[in-house]
């Protein structure tokens, strides 16, 4: 049997608020609540689960961010791109130093920004490295 992920656990402040944003920037539909998760269905087989992380019983004060990154094609990067744009959100060509503000990556071949969500998770879109930007 090949390997496949089925789902991750994506900790939030809020997880419909933070399940939502990504749905909405990524045009996706919320799932129903599953327990205590919010799941965005990513593809045919992976959802990413969202869950309220408690700070009173774990001690914590911050979520530490993460890195989902989304492959999609020519024409869905441009319809995400869009929605990040029209939600006045910050976004940057690098993940690292200097993040380059307001730039598209085009550096690997194919097209990658990042943003933040309401978390601090680093949320990346990419088309296939190797096909020519447009």
């Amino acid at each position: 049997m090949a390997i496949s992920l089925n789902h991750t656990i994506v900790p939030a402040r809020d997880k419909r608020a933070s399940a939502g944003f990504l749905a909405g920037i990524l045009g996706l539909p919320v799932g129903e609540p599953m327990g205590p998760f919010i799941p965005v269905r990513i593809g045919e087989s992976l959802t990413l689960d969202f869950a309220d992380v408690d700070f009173t019983t774990r001690g914590v004060t911050d979520i530490a961010p993460h890195h989902y990154a989304f492959e999609v094609d020519e024409a869905e990067f441009d319809q995400i791109f869009d929605r990040i744009e029209r939600a006045g959100l910050d976004y940057y060509a690098e993940p690292h130093e200097p993040k380059h503000f307001g730039e598209i990556n085009t550096s690997r071949g194919g097209r990658a920004v990042y943003f933040d969500d309401p978390d601090g998770h680093i949320m990346e879109v990419m088309t296939t490295p190797g096909v020519d930007p447009r």
